[in-house]
């Protein structure tokens, strides 16, 4: 086009750790051990709740999901942070960058919306519970999720010097007005991140009225300890996402945003299954009843004790 500057990107450099390039090797070892705790830790999820009957419920569904999606999403970031940890040119070509902001920014708001429907799962168990079962059908759970899915993938579709193709680096490297982008990335942030953090909060404040009422305190204990686990993982979701994504540009270096983008891509999927199995006592049951079953080739039938619906921990 004569008469204007114009310039293609071909392919951006990932600056990623740079102050750590002399340790490459110890760094790729050390994400790698990682990568693969994620993996085993959040299959290990899915393939409990989908083979044991005593958790075919809706929070576990949701939990399923959820820890299916920790994996599709530390695949999109880790494999290439792996890669360039061992290459000397630290390059991804702009369609595989546009391809990782894409699905980085869609599987960011369906987990926003996943721990959505679960704190809504806790309200209906804990605040109405005679009519959980009609309202938390497995009709309604599927429709719920399937919109979290498919609505994250049609609104990314609108619209560096890190480790991963992330938004906001992508956008300091636009020499043109943003403004539009920046309107965008803004609308989307509202609706799969400020809105969901928004219900979850209005949910829990329900949830504590309602415990507030029991007359017994074993009984609040009990169950406020049914949504420990879904806290733990909001809280270190939110925070850390909220840290980097709402932070002053002026007030946060590269280096910052790097360690806490690290948290929210690798801690919080690495802590994910940790949290919802050592605090949940239908998931360690079926774990110890499994490592029982391993010396007898015949094994037993486990006894189908189906747990109450608000009884998840």
């Amino acid at each position: 086009m004569k008469g204007r500057n114009q310039s293609t990107a071909i392919e951006f450099i990932l600056l990623g750790f740079s102050g750590l390039s002399n340790r490459p090797v110890l760094l790729f070892v050390l994400v790698l051990v990682m990568y693969m705790i994620i993996l085993l830790g959040n299959a290990l999820i899915v393939l409990i709740t989908f083979a044991e009957p005593a958790l075919h419920t809706p929070m576990y569904f949701f939990l399923r999901n959820l820890s299916f999606l920790e994996i599709c999403y530390t695949s999109v970031t880790i494999s290439e942070m792996l890669v360039n940890l061992l290459t000397r040119e630290k390059t991804i070509s702009f369609s595989s960058c546009a391809a990782q902001m894409y699905l980085l920014i869609s599987l960011g708001g369906t987990e926003c919306c996943l721990l959505t429907l679960m704190a809504y799962d806790r309200y209906v168990a804990i605040c109405r519970p005679l009519v959980y079962t009609a309202i938390m059908n497995k009709g309604v759970c599927m429709q719920l999720v399937g919109i979290a899915w498919l609505s994250n993938s049609l609104v990314t579709l609108m619209h560096i010097d890190h480790f991963f193709c992330d938004a906001p680096p992508v956008h300091e490297l636009v020499c043109g007005n943003t403004y539009r982008i920046e309107i965008e990335a803004l609308t989307s942030t509202v609706l799969f991140v400020v809105i969901p953090f928004a219900l979850i909060l209005w949910s829990y404040i329900c949830i504590l009225a309602t415990i507030l009422k029991m007359p017994s305190a074993e009984g609040q204990r009990k169950t406020f300890s049914t949504c420990s686990s879904h806290l733990t993982v909001v809280f270190l979701l939110f925070s850390t996402a909220g840290l980097t994504y709402f932070q002053p540009k002026s007030s946060s270096s590269p280096t910052t945003r790097k360690f806490l983008s690290l948290c929210y891509t690798i801690l919080t999927p690495l802590l994910n299954p940790v949290v919802y199995s050592l605090r949940n006592n239908e998931v360690k049951g079926f774990l110890g009843l499994c490592v029982s079953r391993v010396p007898q080739r015949d094994g037993y039938p486990p006894k189908k004790n189906s747990p109450h619906p608000g009884n998840i921990t």
